[in-house]
């Protein structure tokens, strides 16, 4: 398993419908795609900036291939965007626990 951490800077003004898709579409969609939610958390240096950790169940690109192509997602992202893009800026770092880690894939 591979965990994955994303920062998503929030376009000017758009966090709370940022966070609103993410409470209402995208986390009840990942388990369906082998993503599975770790944590939430809104930067307290930068209150624009939404950082969350994911675990994938087998291949992170098939993943995310599989759930931007799901068409729960396409018009969940279609109908929070028609105002403009609810980001700036999305960056992702895909991590491997060690083995003393608390939180690592299950043996």
């Amino acid at each position: 398993m591979t965990f994955e951490l994303r920062t998503y800077t929030a376009a000017s003004g758009k966090m709370e419908a940022l966070l609103e898709r993410f409470r209402t579409h995208t986390t009840k969609l990942f388990p369906d795609h082998g993503i599975q939610d770790i944590g939430y958390w809104i930067s307290d240096e930068d209150p624009e900036a939404l950082i969350y950790l994911v675990r994938h169940e087998g291949d992170p690109k098939s993943n995310w291939e599989g759930f931007k192509a799901d068409p729960r997602w396409v018009a969940a992202r279609a109908a929070s965007v028609e105002d403009g893009e609810l980001t700036d800026n999305i960056s992702s770092l895909y991590l491997t626990a060690t083995d003393f880690s608390p939180v690592r894939p299950a043996q």
